[in-house]
């Protein structure tokens, strides 16, 4: 049986999101929410919603225990020091934790993620069984050479 680690990230994301699609809701303030300060407008995917569900499980799966802080640092981007001249630096930005406190809430719900008040937040059993039966199926229908090994 493959694991979560043996599939493509980005494959991965989008196949636990098509599963998480009904057991998610998207808040109605997400249509006019930015996903960051250095953003612009709000995200314009249909299913965004389930496909950052689905990544925040798989990071919290690969790096947790982890919070909602450490979650936005990585979830951040890179703003523009001077728009006009541009003779700073990029400035570190993070992403909303609105968002990512949020969609936890959400997964902890359902349970995928509990919440362990001193660490931080970690996957239970019901979730890295989610991640890694996808990885299976995914697995299974990339076939790709390189990849046969762990099916």
């Amino acid at each position: 049986m493959a694991t979560l680690y043996d599939a493509p990230a980005e494959d991965l994301i989008e196949a636990v999101a098509a599963k998480l699609e009904d057991e998610l809701e998207q808040p109605d303030w997400m249509e006019i929410a930015k996903t960051g300060t250095s953003r612009e407008l709000p995200p314009e995917q249909e299913n965004f919603w389930a496909i950052r569900g689905a990544s925040l499980l798989r990071k919290v799966a690969v790096d947790g225990p982890v919070g909602v802080d450490r979650l936005s640092t990585a979830y951040g981007d890179s703003k523009q020091g001077s728009t006009r001249y541009r003779v700073r630096p990029n400035q570190k930005t993070s992403g909303s934790k609105k968002v990512i406190r949020t969609l936890l809430q959400q997964l902890e719900e359902a349970g995928y993620i509990s919440n362990n008040q001193k660490r931080g937040r970690e996957v239970t059993g019901e979730g890295r069984a989610l991640l890694d039966e996808t990885a299976t199926e995914l697995i299974e229908e990339l076939d790709r050479p390189e990849l046969e090994r762990y099916a």
